[in-house]
């Protein structure tokens, strides 16, 4: 017997409701056949809104029972919610991801299959630049949300608050000056100097004052928990300005 469900889901010349469009894709999924009822109007959005006494489009009917919105139809199809849920170290994982693949191309592109024994030290590198300048854009996207975050744990930003804006710029120059192949002097003393206050001050904030805190490293918008994997990229930062003096 065939599953049915009707949808009513609000799309006009000026707006389509992207949850209309995933609640159907979701029932689609699953198994049913769909009724689609698109509002096309403002006036008959309201209208309907009135008439069922809900304040959200869309809305899901399955065997003359209302189930709701998107998150609702999930929650009834046995599906996990949405989107991050909570805090998660998955934008920072996925950056460092990208950025070793990334490294491992580019580096593969300039030596071949024939240099796949010899080019770890320069994949390496660029693993760690490519890292601090991705991570650096997540910042720089919106720097007053990553200032708010990061001033309540960077031990330097706390006391100059103008620091919390210049970092994610040193940042970004400190990754694009390795890729750059810049004279050390130049990149590596602005490297180990956000690295080692970074470092300390996550160091502090997490296994000295036990405090949970979102980190900014990603960008003050993401939910990563402020922890290990926050420590890593003061670390990289330490770890490739002495690198790049003993080179």
């Amino acid at each position: 017997m065939t599953k049915k469900a009707t949808l009513y889901r609000m799309e006009t010349s000026n707006h389509i409701c992207p949850f209309g469009l995933k609640s159907k894709d979701l029932l689609k999924r699953s198994g049913y056949s769909i009724e689609d009822q698109k509002l096309t109007t403002r006036e008959e959005t309201d209208n309907f809104k009135q008439q069922y006494q809900v304040e959200t489009t869309p809305q899901v009917f399955i065997k003359d029972e209302r189930i709701g919105g998107y998150d609702q139809l999930r929650d009834y199809l046995g599906k996990e919610p949405a989107g991050q849920q909570g805090m998660s170290y998955a934008p920072v994982i996925a950056i460092f991801a990208v950025s070793l693949l990334l490294s491992f191309v580019f580096t593969l592109s300039f030596t071949g299959f024939d240099g796949l024994s010899s080019f770890s030290i320069s994949l390496l590198e660029l693993f760690v630049a490519l890292s601090m300048t991705i991570l650096a854009i997540q910042k720089l996207q919106d720097l007053e949300q990553f200032s708010n975050s990061f001033i309540t744990y960077d031990l330097l930003a706390m006391k100059a608050v103008r620091y919390a804006y210049i970092y994610p710029f040193l940042e970004a120059y400190a990754g694009i000056g390795m890729i750059a192949n810049l004279p050390a002097y130049t990149v590596a003393p602005v490297s180990l100097f956000i690295g080692i206050v970074g470092a300390i001050s996550v160091f502090k904030a997490v296994y000295i004052d036990k405090r949970k805190l979102k980190c900014a490293c990603a960008g003050g918008n993401n939910k990563v928990p402020l922890g290990f994997i926050s420590l890593t990229e003061n670390l990289f930062m330490i770890t490739a300005g002495v690198w790049m003096f003993i080179r």
